[in-house]
């Protein structure tokens, strides 16, 4: 199992991503998070093709989720949720993903 934390930005929401592999080489999402826009998009991706990571942005079924679910474009969930795919399917290594703002 990959297990992924977000702390989404301003608005202070955290989520917990896990994704597992099944014996089919699908993946089972699961996501715990007080936010209810990241929490409807589980209606979409609660188990997604091993392959998902790797598919386009206007097919991708994550970012077609979020698109449907989330209001702020810029959130950095749905990213996430495909860095822990793209692990869990064997993909890619984990290796954390930051984004730093810096005041000049």
């Amino acid at each position: 199992m990959t297990t992924v934390i977000v702390n989404a930005g301003a608005c202070g929401y955290s989520v917990t991503i896990k994704a597992e592999k099944s014996k089919d080489g699908k993946i089972t999402i699961s996501l715990t998070t007080d936010c209810e826009m990241v929490t409807k998009m589980l209606e979409d991706i609660a188990v997604v093709d091993r392959f998902a990571a790797l598919t386009g942005f206007q097919n991708n079924p994550v970012y077609r989720s979020a698109s449907k679910h989330l209001k702020h474009v810029a959130c950095a969930v749905p990213s996430a949720i495909l860095k822990a795919i793209e692990v869990e399917a064997g993909l890619n290594v984990p290796k954390d993903a930051v984004i730093r703002f810096v005041k000049e």
